[in-house]
């Protein structure tokens, strides 16, 4: 088996901004796998929130044995970016193998078109108002938050889209004393789900809370060995590839937090459509799906997903699985 890396620049349709910063393109990781003239692929985000950078993500990809099987992979490499990468790319290939999809091979049902969120960057209240304006018909907008001026910004987004769901993502921008004074407010307006609102070193301080909105931990899960810390804080969990490191144990994490009582949310980073491609698998029955990434792009890969008024499809073979 041949494995190949190669780092993709996607230009961003606007400058894309949140709590911790602001981007213009997402900077990927792209995997090749080859084996008897299959090919897989795979993508992974580098997230520098988790000390990855493309250079750290590209080094564990390239310390791995040539012959590495999935099963190996989840021992290999903790969960995160160079996992995610290569456990998708291997799946991909094994699809392509087989002559069958990846669903197939997991033992999942058919998939199906899920309702996505559709994320309006951090900005000035007026410029957020004129975004979910024009993005008003969507059913479901998510707000980054986390700074001082977040009720202004929150009510300029219910103003410009009265009839939309509207979820928020604080990226760790609030303390308890701030989410408490808020709370009552996103009850207000309407928020269905408030992701992430302490920092996940700090977010004890949620048990004591009283819970006016559902609240989905993100940066505080990563993969199974998080769930036992997250019982009484959180009502959902945010299931990205890119921190379970791969599909693999994606489905695991999503079948162990149900089994726990969690409900669930599938996110992303922002990246193209074969990092998305793999999550429209974890995405089926799923409360809130977030895999919005390539509406973000000023242009996508070759083959990539359909979004329409149905949601997020899944992935044609061409792309991936």
């Amino acid at each position: 088996m041949r494995m190949e890396i190669s780092r993709d620049v996607f230009p961003l349709a606007q400058v894309f901004t949140i709590s911790r910063g602001s981007r213009s393109a997402a900077q990927v990781l792209t995997v090749r796998v080859e084996e008897g003239g299959a090919i897989g692929r795979g993508e992974c985000v580098p997230y520098a929130r988790y000390g990855e950078t493309l250079d750290s993500v590209a080094a564990q990809i390239e310390g791995l044995p040539f012959d590495v099987d999935r099963r190996a992979l989840q021992e290999l490499l903790p969960a995160g970016a160079a996992r995610n990468a290569v456990d998708c790319a291997l799946w991909d290939l094994a699809a392509k193998q087989a002559g069958r999809r990846v669903w197939e091979l997991a033992g999942l049902a058919p998939s199906a078109p899920q309702v996505t969120a559709y994320t309006l960057s951090l900005d000035t209240p007026e410029a957020m108002q004129a975004q979910a304006a024009h993005n008003g018909h969507r059913p479901l907008l998510k707000i980054k938050l986390g700074t001082p001026d977040d009720m202004e910004r929150l009510e300029a987004v219910r103003r410009g889209a009265p009839r939309a769901t509207i979820i928020v993502d604080a990226n760790e921008g609030w303390d308890a004393a701030i989410y408490a004074e808020l709370a009552p407010h996103l009850q207000r307006l309407g928020v269905a789900l408030v992701e992430q609102p302490l920092p996940a070193g700090e977010d004890e301080a949620l048990r004591g809370l009283e819970r006016l909105v559902p609240i989905c931990a993100d940066e505080s899960c990563h993969d199974r060995a998080s769930l036992a810390g997250l019982r009484g804080k959180y009502d959902m969990v945010n299931i990205k590839l890119d921190k379970t490191g791969g599909l693999t144990e994606a489905l695991a994490l999503r079948d162990a937090a149900l089994a726990q009582g969690f409900e669930i949310m599938v996110g992303c980073m922002v990246g193209s459509s074969l990092a998305m491609a793999p999550a429209t698998l974890v995405a089926q029955g799923a409360q809130v799906v977030d895999l919005d990434g390539p509406l973000l792009l000023a242009e996508d890969r070759a083959h990539g997903l359909k979004f329409d008024g149905a949601g997020v499809h899944p992935p044609s073979a061409a792309l991936w699985g």
